[in-house]
């Protein structure tokens, strides 16, 4: 399985209303200097995966954490937003040979802080069920 990761990537860029591209302006594991306006998408802390009776353990629950940098306040907002409208509720879809049975936004966008170059950075959790 890819990480959640890259497949949350590819679904992102596969929104071509939210003018993303891999590489270009968004970006995976780690958030570059440039260019100003970016989003990042980090793998963090999910829940263990699911045991049934008979020891299997084929549902893993995995969670994303999507950060938007951007110069403009409100550009920003708007970006996670739509990022939060694109993903939250997606369900029985596969990705690079991985089925997601669901995908929920965990909270809220909210400011995370204003960077050393006063850009402003957005974060939005999600929480997904994959087989």
């Amino acid at each position: 399985m890819n990480p959640t990761s890259e497949d949350v990537k590819d679904m992102l860029v596969a929104e071509s209303s939210l003018g993303l591209a891999f590489a270009t302006n968004l970006f995976v594991g780690r958030e570059p200097t440039t260019p100003d306006d970016c989003t990042t998408v980090y793998d963090t802390v999910g829940y263990p995966p699911a045991i049934t009776f008979d020891g299997n353990g084929d549902y893993y629950y995995p969670s994303v954490q999507i950060r938007v940098r951007n110069r403009s306040y409100l550009d920003g907002l708007e970006l996670i937003q739509h990022i939060v409208e694109a993903l939250h509720g997606r369900h029985n879809e596969t990705w690079n040979g991985t089925l997601y049975t669901t995908i929920v936004c965990q909270n809220d966008p909210g400011i995370l802080d204003w960077d050393e170059n006063n850009r402003v950075r957005f974060i939005v959790n999600f929480n997904l069920q994959r087989r």
